[in-house]
């Protein structure tokens, strides 16, 4: 199936797709003048949003020195929870609240960067947690105007939260991963410094490659925006629009650049030049999926993470179980794509090509094998667990993680193909393990 045929346009159906993203820039040193950008957006007072981690590292000590440099007010707030939980959110936003600031900063990952978004909605426009929250676990409110400016300064490059309308988070209760998803949350201005990579350790490394790869290989396989049907009116049309020929652009890119430097870097983690094509492979593809919208295995590692009871991942610091985002997906993928790799044959080969397969004269009915094995193969070198089981899952928890996936329908809803509560069951059996 060609790309030009994907995008063919239907009777009644979508006819455009709105490209959206953050202002962004992109450097070697570039947080120095984080200062500068906050007192050009008219930035009084301040709040910083960060982690414990963060905090003692030179990348974050040169962020505050910036700022203080500028003469603005500031509080730093650096409780924010690695894989944030309604809790966590519902404190932050407590802060931001009272501390009556007119714009923030997000140093950290993604959680930062997703806390920060929630705290900025929740203290401009205060309201129940679940009511902008996506369906079906909340309401789907749509944000009621604008937030405050927010620099996000990622120091991970697997979520690219610096580049989306979106903030994940876990619901304790409901043992789940949800979200909220809408544009006003995207913040006014990211600021990409390879340096802030240099900390991190091999593991998260790779957990956060294996995260960009997926977002791009799931945006490029997404259902068409043509296959939608026209919204009533533009402002109807969703945030997550589905595949597009923009998003697939970008998505290509960021494959080819995680394939090409994937190895190098987790071999050699003191080479800035080898992190480098990888924050750049995370922006790209954050700015594709956060056009196109991700599906099944992301769809499927809501469930994994939200579910864990007793997984504590090397490299990173946590007083609880939990399963980073770029490994409860990596663990779903080979299944999938072994599943839908006969419908996009063409993408799932040009990705298995990007990261190092031999696709020549691979008939098209194998094209999802091969990725997959492909994967499997680099997740061996990465030192990622083997599938579900290593990370404590066996398929007695099959249906609970089943019927959790099936909540996420903001997902499952552009899946090429339609996800049954069967297949969902399968799809985790042969997750289970892979080697």
């Amino acid at each position: 199936m060609s790309i030009e045929t994907r995008f063919t346009r239907r009777e009644g159906g979508e006819y455009a797709y709105a490209i959206e993203s953050t202002k962004i820039k992109f450097g070697v040193g570039v947080i120095r003048e984080l200062g500068w950008e906050a007192k050009s957006l008219g930035m009084t007072r301040v709040a910083i949003y960060t982690d414990p981690q963060v905090t003692k590292l030179e990348h974050f000590s040169t962020a505050i020195q910036s700022v203080r440099d500028s003469g603005i007010d500031f509080e730093v707030y650096d409780e924010v929870e690695v894989e944030p939980t309604d809790r966590s959110f519902t404190a932050a936003s407590k802060f931001a609240i009272e501390g009556k600031f007119d714009g923030f900063v997000s140093i950290g990952g993604g959680s930062v960067i997703d806390t920060t978004k929630a705290s900025n909605l929740y203290s401009n426009y205060p309201d129940e947690l679940l009511t902008y929250v996506n369906l079906p676990v909340g309401l789907a409110k749509p944000v009621p105007g604008k937030l405050m400016p927010h620099i996000a300064c990622p120091t991970t490059f697997g979520t690219a939260s610096e580049c989306t309308g979106i903030a994940i988070f876990d619901i304790i209760e409901m043992e789940m991963k949800t979200g909220i998803a809408h544009q006003a949350l995207t913040p006014t201005l990211g600021m990409l410094d390879p340096n802030a990579l240099m900390s991190l350790p091999r593991p998260v490394i790779a957990s956060n490659a294996f995260d960009v790869f997926s977002h791009a290989i799931e945006s490029l396989t997404a259902k068409s925006y043509t296959d939608r049907i026209a919204p009533e009116s533009p402002d109807k049309r969703p945030l997550l629009q589905g595949a597009n020929p923009y998003s697939n652009v970008s998505c290509k890119e960021a494959i080819r650049l995680i394939g090409e430097n994937l190895e190098l870097a987790l071999a050699d983690p003191n080479v800035v030049t080898a992190r480098e094509p990888l924050m750049l492979a995370g922006m790209l593809a954050g700015i594709g999926f956060g056009n196109a919208g991700c599906h099944v295995p992301h769809a499927m590692s809501y469930a994994v993470a939200g579910l864990v009871q007793d997984y504590f991942p090397e490299g990173w610091s946590s007083d609880h179980p939990m399963v980073p985002h770029g490994i409860s997906v990596i663990l779903n993928a080979p299944a999938v794509y072994r599943l839908i790799g006969s419908t996009l044959p063409s993408q799932h080969l040009e990705a298995a090509k990007s990261m190092g397969a031999d696709v020549r004269n691979i008939p098209n009915e194998r094209a999802g094998d091969i990725l997959a094995e492909q994967v499997i193969k680099l997740m061996k070198i990465a030192g990622m667990p083997n599938g579900l089981s290593d990370i404590g899952y066996n398929d007695s928890d099959i249906e609970a993680l089943t019927e959790r996936t099936l909540m996420q329908k903001r997902l499952l809803n552009i899946s090429p193909l339609e996800m049954s509560k069967e297949t969902l069951q399968t799809l985790f059996k042969d997750s289970m393990r892979y080697w």
